[in-house]
């Protein structure tokens, strides 16, 4: 059985030391027949650094690595110069330490190639290495974090802007040295706009949002389905379900990412870690930089409503530099937010992508604009669970209480739609599969919580009875949908604004 390759981006330490691989070079064989510079963004940990590698080993000829894939009989195995730049390994948290990084990366790069380098300014030194290396033949140039040293001062504008000036400097050799050039490759996590880094590469080709290239990171329903067969039958029977079932628990845990609207993939870390531990986790939200998103939360004030059900054109992606855009343009690109469909008007649906994401980034959400720590959620996800297992919805409304209270004085609003989002997200962090403001027949919901067979409708009304907020929900119908498929309960609650908390609610089942 093939291992899992976790942590593991180098392209010929898979192949030869027995590791799985995912066949992408189908991708990789359009995209270098495109024949310009290419762009594409992914959230972190989706396989970028492996596809770089794999341009790199198939760019150095090294054709019996490539034995098994789409690529080998179609490919010409031929060596090329290689620059590999990868901006993990500059220094941004100085000007002048960036530049001198910067330097020393193409220098590194020149030394593999016994290259002396005259130039010291990282940008002459770029274009010197060029200029040298197509002695030998076309150069091929692969940039891995493009824009990492803005994105690591996202918080600070004003060096983030003196960072992106610094790149589209150095980036302006990928255009000007372009008869010397076969093949540039560029990947990220966000796109900069074409005012930006990419004015002086007006020739780049982003695919990060194309139909064709919409499954070439991450993992397909098949792929999984089909590679990791014999991981699937082992973890099926150590967490004691049935295939049917494991599958569907995977699928709602680490599914749900989109690049495209209409193509869905799984988080390709979480599923190599889900398989080690064999064990549910929140492996890819943990791995990342919650400290790097907590500061960018905070005091942006930032809602359930302003993240999910609403939609985002194309256009938005292009028009403002990542630190002045809306934080859901951000969350988007970083993987914390994903495309779930395209409406009428051919604008993207957005939401959570799964259970994973939408869990850890709640729990972040309480902690930056409640000031709730993780230390007051500690058993809330077993107190939650039991509670909805057992329908005892008095415990449920007793725990959400108790979270409420947690919330310091001056942190509280006045504001129904206050509410709304604190008890969403208080259930969202909790690991329940909690929806907000459903479209029905008549309108929308406050809160659709799905547990097992059960389905509890809630509506909150601020300084009214429950009674009025179960008037309302059986009015509008918004528990007509799902009369057929689950055990029904409707949830009316009434908040008191002196009291900054719940105050009455009433059960009734359907």
């Amino acid at each position: 059985m093939k291992k899992l390759p976790i942590g593991i981006d180098d392209f010929k330490k898979i192949i030869t030391e027995n590791y799985l691989y995912i066949d992408k070079t189908k991708y990789i064989y359009d995209l270098v027949d495109l024949g310009v510079p290419t762009f594409l963004s992914r959230p972190r940990r989706f396989g970028k650094s492996l596809t770089l590698s794999t341009l790199y080993y198939l760019f150095k000829g090294e054709k019996e690595l490539f034995k098994d894939t789409f690529i080998y009989d179609k490919w010409e195995f031929k060596e090329y110069p290689i620059i590999r730049i990868n901006l993990l390994d500059a220094v941004y948290d100085d000007i002048d330490r960036f530049k001198k990084s910067l330097t020393n990366i193409i220098r590194e790069n020149a030394i593999n190639y016994g290259i002396d380098l005259v130039e010291d300014d990282y940008k002459f030194a770029f274009s010197e290495l060029v200029l040298k290396l197509s002695k030998r033949d076309k150069v091929v140039v692969l940039i891995d974090e493009y824009e990492r040293p803005v994105l690591h001062n996202i918080n600070n504008k004003r060096v983030a802007e003196k960072m992106r000036d610094i790149l589209q400097d150095f980036y302006v050799i990928v255009k000007s040295k372009g008869q010397f050039i076969k093949f540039v490759f560029m990947t990220g996590i966000t796109k900069f706009t074409k005012m930006g880094v990419f004015s002086s590469l007006n020739n780049l080709r982003d695919i990060s949002i194309s139909k064709q290239y919409s499954q070439m990171f991450g993992y397909t329903q098949q792929e999984l389905e089909i590679h990791f067969n014999n991981y699937i039958e082992m973890t099926k029977d150590v967490l004691n379900l049935s295939r049917v079932d494991l599958l569907k628990k995977i699928k709602k845990y680490y599914n749900g990412f989109s690049f495209d609207g209409e193509q869905f993939v799984y988080n390709p870390y979480s599923v190599l870690n889900f398989f080690s531990e064999k064990k549910f986790s929140n492996y890819w939200f943990e791995s990342g930089s919650p400290t790097f998103l907590y500061e960018y939360i905070k005091g942006k004030d930032i809602t359930y409503d302003e993240l999910t059900k609403v939609t985002v054109s194309e256009l938005d992606f292009s028009t403002r530099e990542i630190e002045n855009a809306r934080p859901r343009i951000f969350f988007i690109q970083s993987g914390y937010l994903t495309f779930k469909g395209i409406d009428k008007y051919n604008k993207y649906i957005i939401d959570y992508p799964n259970l994973e994401v939408k869990n850890s980034f709640s729990k972040l959400l309480l902690e930056a604009n409640y000031d709730i720590r993780e230390d007051i959620l500690n058993n809330s996800e077993a107190i939650f669970k039991n509670a909805f297992f057992e329908n005892n919805i008095d415990n449920v409304i007793d725990e959400i209480k108790r979270i409420i209270a947690s919330v310091p004085y001056n942190l509280h609003k006045k504001e129904e739609s206050y509410y709304h989002s604190l008890i969403y997200t208080i259930l969202a962090a909790s690991g329940l599969n909690v929806r907000a403001e459903e479209l029905s027949f008549n309108g929308r919901s406050d809160l659709i919580v799905e547990f097992d067979n059960f389905l509890y409708v809630i509506e909150l009304k601020k300084d009214k009875s429950p009674d009025f907020a179960l008037e309302q929900i059986k009015e509008k119908g918004y528990y007509k949908p799902y009369v057929d498929k689950y055990d029904i309960y409707l949830i009316g609650i009434n908040i008191n604004s002196d009291k900054k908390n719940i105050e009455s609610f009433k059960v009734e089942k359907i």
